[in-house]
């Protein structure tokens, strides 16, 4: 039955796991879109321009933000982040859901947007915040300057947790993994997400009336 699509943010401070479970998330329905974002910072190595991120001069991005092509922005870490637009909007309208790993500032903008009514959003907490750095140290994608700016961040970054509609303590990630399945399930299925149901239901009352015709016959 046809559906609007999701838009399914996923926050968490850094080293929490939140883009293993967005990749997990993919990997299980490939139907899902991940919202690219465009950001100033420079690619890392192994990043390609329009898969992992657009890759924007802080010229391009400011023309963007304002031709108001941009559903949310954010400065992180003294680089600019932001979701394009137009991409989520066509994949609603053809009922696909779009996955946001985004942080509280980008979420905050997106559950304030005119899409506010189809958002489904969910933090990812790490056990311990000893966990959290042992995490960050672990994947060796930062200097030790920028991982303490990082652990820094965590503290608001983590005080933004009540706006969210979910909450996962991520103490496994394959535990972690299974509870954001059930919750996209569930959104999924409710009433209200499924403008065809009313017609649906109509359909299976014209059934009664033919069977109930066919009986009196």
């Amino acid at each position: 039955m046809k559906r609007r699509g999701l838009l399914i943010i996923l926050s968490s401070p850094s080293g929490a796991g939140k883009s293993t479970l967005a990749r997990r998330l993919m990997a299980w329905d490939p139907t899902l879109r991940f919202s690219v974002s465009a950001t100033t910072r420079a690619p890392r190595p192994g990043e390609t321009d329009g898969v992992e991120y657009f890759f924007k001069s802080k010229d391009e991005f400011a023309a963007m933000v304002d031709a108001g092509e941009m559903l949310e922005h954010a400065e992180v870490f003294g680089n600019f982040y932001g979701t394009p637009k137009a991409p989520v909007e066509a994949a609603m309208a053809e009922g696909r859901d779009t996955l946001f790993d985004i942080d509280w500032q980008g979420g905050q903008q997106v559950r304030r947007s005119t899409l506010a009514k189809d958002v489904v959003s969910i933090f990812i907490l790490p056990p311990s915040i000893a966990d959290l750095e042992a995490r960050l140290k672990t994947r060796a994608q930062d200097s030790a300057a920028v991982i303490a700016g990082r652990m820094a961040k965590s503290r608001d970054e983590i005080s933004h947790w009540a706006e969210y509609d979910y909450v996962i303590v991520n103490r496994d990630i394959d535990d972690a993994e299974a509870e954001l399945k059930t919750i996209l399930k569930a959104e999924r299925a409710r009433a209200d997400r499924m403008p065809g149901l009313t017609d649906f239901v109509r359909g299976l009352n014209r059934e009664f009336e033919t069977r109930s015709k066919g009986e009196s016959a």
